[in-house]
């Protein structure tokens, strides 16, 4: 469906909107590896959400968001920017250690997005041994190649939806491979096809328990327990989820452990000890504290 086909604006509706917010840090949230979709723009940020352009500002005390079609409901974006989630709260229940204090301290106000299951798995799925910068670009191009079309402003360049997975089980492994995902290819095809065809119910992993909900995503294949866990984390609602990927296993390793080889599995069972019930929360700011750290360690 082409731009101009878009429906037309319902009565009443804007494409305007303005949440007052504390303790937000959208440009964190954003660029914290979570999801793959945003651009940052002049100051603002630029996405494709639940087919949707959108552009999201930060002015002081408040997040400003802008699409190209006026919305008569803006909760499916405040659903995915978490905006009525506390961290207050969160925080109070991590353990106090050192390492979550200066984590937590360095990165006030990141917050976990609300994904939609299937675009969350896709791109992990694509993520695999991929550093961010590359994973945006082959989820890109993916878009560009296969997804709908969607409404921007006047003189912005066309932006377009996350394929579905009916869209891309109808797809080869060749078609795939030219979005250079490399042997990501047949994973990503395999997960579309299984879902198309109703195989797997991302909709429902939110009802089963955290094992069973994991058990079933890694039985597709290319899916091991880090990109389990991220879907859960990111799109299914799962907060004692904890992702451990090369990041974060480092970032455990020198934090706690005093730079010391420990085992993957001992990692894990710290993890889930350790952390508490939003344990996935404090993921996020360890890893996002360990990259930023290095990434300014490295600059000249």
């Amino acid at each position: 469906m082409a731009s101009a086909e878009l429906p037309r604006p319902a009565p009443g509706a804007a494409a305007r909107a303005a949440w007052p917010v504390s303790d937000y840090d959208l440009a964190a949230t954003l660029d914290s590896g979570q999801a793959f979709r945003w651009q940052r723009v002049g100051a603002g940020w630029e996405g494709v959400v639940a087919g949707r352009w959108v552009r999201l500002t930060a002015a002081p005390e408040r997040i400003e968001a802008e699409t190209a079609v006026p919305q008569t409901s803006w909760d499916w974006l405040a659903d995915y920017l978490q905006i009525r989630v506390e961290l207050a709260p969160i925080q109070a229940s991590f353990p106090d250690d050192a390492p979550l204090r200066s984590a937590v301290a360095a990165c006030r106000g990141l917050r976990l997005l609300r994904q939609e299951p299937w675009e969350c798995l896709a791109s992990f799925i694509l993520s695999s041994t991929k550093q961010i910068v590359h994973i945006r670009q082959i989820v890109e191009t993916l878009c560009q190649r296969y997804g709908e079309p969607v409404a921007v402003p006047a003189g912005q360049a066309a932006a377009f939806a996350f394929p579905t997975a009916a869209r891309l089980a109808a797809g080869t492994e060749a078609e795939l491979r030219a979005c250079r995902m490399g042997f990501r290819a047949p994973y990503l095809l395999a997960a579309a096809q299984r879902l198309a065809a109703g195989d797997l119910d991302l909709a429902g992993l939110a009802g089963r328990p955290l094992a069973e909900a994991r058990a079933e995503l890694m039985r597709l294949d290319g899916v091991g327990r880090k990109i389990a866990d991220c879907v859960l984390l990111f799109a299914v609602g799962f907060q004692q989820a904890f992702p451990v990927d090369v990041w974060v296993a480092k970032a455990l390793r020198e934090l706690y452990f005093r730079g010391r080889r420990v085992a993957p599995r001992k990692l894990l069972v710290f993890s889930e000890s350790h952390f508490g019930p939003h344990a996935g929360y404090a993921q996020q700011y360890l890893f996002h504290y360990r990259r930023t750290q290095a990434t300014r360690t490295v600059r000249p």
